[in-house]
């Protein structure tokens, strides 16, 4: 593993023992706040000037589906207590936020999650893709960031710090709780806690095997037309301790897959925050 790659580890680590224990890091200069509205999780992630991660909060949420705001009063309601939970934690008020979209969504959905930041008492002052925000966490100028989250398997191939080519496919963590509820003849809420509990992973894991492999697929397609390696997999469905070993198989590229992979793009949503 590189150096740089040791050291975003270690502050995805040290972010998540952070949202894990309540509590946050002495900080210099202004805060900003990233807001990272997900389809499974809603992701509050505060740095620094240094952009060293200061405090966090996460929350299960429903209020986005596929990069589009489908309760907005509800996503409002959460943004707002979070804020406010996090202001009382750090002793101060949090003002300047960034928030993220996934690649190839349609601009009035980019505008509706920059409306819930604004409504929920932030100054909005930067929108950026999330596999950007990905990148900037991991430190990387060349390869591809695939960002797996609830509704999708979103894709950026980056070239010298810029981003070539994005796509954004219909296959995610809701694909796997589904596939999951099937096969166990369950509701997808038992489905979803199964999926999330460590201890039953030798057991679900198999199941959604086809799932991983069917994102696999959508990489690959993309790694035809503009080839990248390696690999970066972020975002809460590639959680799975062999998930990047049945990725690495298919795509026959070194795939590496973060500490903490939920928590690389609210922290890059927050460190591409301007103040």
């Amino acid at each position: 593993m590189s150096h740089d790659m040791e050291a975003c580890n270690a502050t995805l680590t040290e972010f998540e023992r952070l949202i894990e224990e309540h509590r946050n890091n002495p900080w210099t200069g202004p805060l900003r706040t990233g807001v990272d509205l997900g389809t499974a999780n809603i992701v509050l992630a505060v740095v620094d000037r240094e952009n060293r991660p200061v405090a966090g909060i996460t929350y299960p949420s429903t209020v986005v589906r596929d990069g589009v705001v489908v309760d907005y009063m509800g996503a409002v309601r959460t943004v707002t207590r979070l804020k406010a939970q996090l202001e009382e934690q750090l002793g101060a008020v949090l003002d300047a936020a960034g928030c993220a979209i996934p690649p190839g969504v349609a601009s009035g959905s980019v505008k509706a999650i920059g409306n819930v930041v604004e409504a929920a008492g932030f100054r909005l002052t930067s929108t950026v893709d999330e596999p950007t925000a990905a990148a900037s966490v991991l430190g990387i100028t060349d390869g591809a960031v695939v960002d797996v989250g609830g509704g999708t398997t979103g894709i950026s191939i980056l070239r010298d710090g810029q981003v070539a080519y994005v796509d954004d496919e219909p296959t995610g963590g809701a694909h796997m709780t589904l596939v999951l509820a099937g096969f166990h003849g369950c509701s997808t809420q038992e489905a979803e806690r199964m999926k999330r509990d460590p201890a039953q992973e030798h057991s679900v894991f198999p199941v959604v095997r086809p799932v991983v492999e069917k994102m696999a697929a959508i990489v690959k397609r993309c790694l035809e037309k503009y080839p990248a390696e390696p690999v970066y997999v972020v975002g809460g469905a590639c959680c799975f301790t062999e998930f990047e070993a049945v990725f690495q198989k298919y795509l026959g590229v070194p795939v590496v897959k973060p500490a903490a992979p939920l928590l690389v793009t609210p922290l890059g949503i927050a460190m591409n925050c301007t103040e």
